[in-house]
């Protein structure tokens, strides 16, 4: 019979990833920071890349399939004048345009272009991207020297905002993205950069918020995360609308009976204790449980129970 987890309480965290690890890599620090196994993430970033990853802890995790397909924002930095094998800094650099074309380049051509990516576009991913072909990932069939040529798939970019550009041998370009889920940046600075004919690749890239969660709110990984677990009934709650449950319908729902339930749409179920019972939606009349979050084998302990955050 398989022992308790050291922590059993359940809630999400808001971590601040740094530079040079990777998302499983701070998976693995949040078990040990955490006392339990049971940590999975909404979302990966790369080693390069900074800011805002979802943690979901013990029967949170149940919750990472809702957070994992929200709209994000990121702020990066473009370097035009040269591409690379894997359309950011870790890449091989390639041929960029000519000198006389990098220096022909204007703010307003640079601006321009970057609005023209906004919308819903077809997007080319990156041959180094966790796309998999065949049964396996994308970048590790590019490190083997394999051919890989992915589809383009559709996306939408909301927002492709010029903040900054600085000129030296390139031309370094900050931007701020608000895009959908399964975009992705290295693309958009590729694609900037064939057109401009000068070439380009990503040099930073930093995750500032996804869905209502934002970097702001976020905890190094030198802090105690036990403490600074969020509770599932508020991040649930920044969803969906809530749901107050009576003691007697959050009993019901825990054992599988449909209570009444008018309108439409995902609601977040909340016991009067606060506890997070279950996603539940209407259907004739009646809450159908789509997923319920079971009480913690022991009361949570010092986990935050502020309101959404935003």
């Amino acid at each position: 019979m398989k022992s308790a987890p050291a922590n059993p309480a359940s809630g999400i965290l808001l971590v601040d990833k740094p530079q040079g690890i990777t998302s499983h890599d701070v998976v693995a620090r949040a078990r040990k920071s955490v006392g339990t196994r049971k940590v999975g993430h909404a979302g990966t970033l790369d080693p390069m890349a900074t800011g805002l990853l979802i943690l979901g802890v013990n029967s949170a995790t149940r919750l990472l399939t809702y957070i994992v397909g929200l709209d994000k924002q990121y702020t990066a930095t473009i370097r035009l004048g040269v591409a690379t094998t894997t359309d950011d800094a870790e890449g091989e650099p390639l041929a960029g345009g000519p000198a006389e074309a990098l220096t022909a380049v204007t703010d307003d051509a640079i601006i321009a272009g970057a609005a023209g990516f906004t919308g819903t576009i077809l997007q080319r991913p990156s041959s180094v991207s966790a796309i998999k072909v065949d049964g396996r990932r994308a970048y590790a069939l590019a490190r083997e020297g394999a051919p890989v040529e992915l589809a383009p798939r559709s996306v939408t970019v909301s927002a492709f905002d010029v903040l900054a550009i600085r000129r030296s041998e390139w031309i370094d370009v900050d931007v701020r993205v608000d895009c959908s889920s399964g975009t992705y940046i290295r693309a958009l600075a590729r694609d900037l950069g064939d057109l401009l004919g000068v070439g380009g690749h990503l040099t930073a890239l930093r995750r500032t918020r996804i869905g209502p969660f934002r970097v702001d709110a976020a905890v190094g990984l030198e802090e105690p995360l036990a403490e600074r677990m969020l509770a599932p009934a508020a991040v649930a709650a920044s969803l969906h609308p809530r749901l107050d449950l009576t003691t007697q319908e959050a009993v019901d729902l825990a054992h599988g009976k449909r209570i009444a339930l008018a309108g439409a749409g995902t609601r977040a179920a909340v016991a009067p204790d606060g506890r997070l019972v279950g996603l539940v939606e209407a259907v004739d009349g009646k809450a159908v449980v789509l997923v319920n979050f079971p009480p913690d084998p022991t009361a949570p302990s010092r986990i935050e129970t502020q309101g959404e955050q935003t």
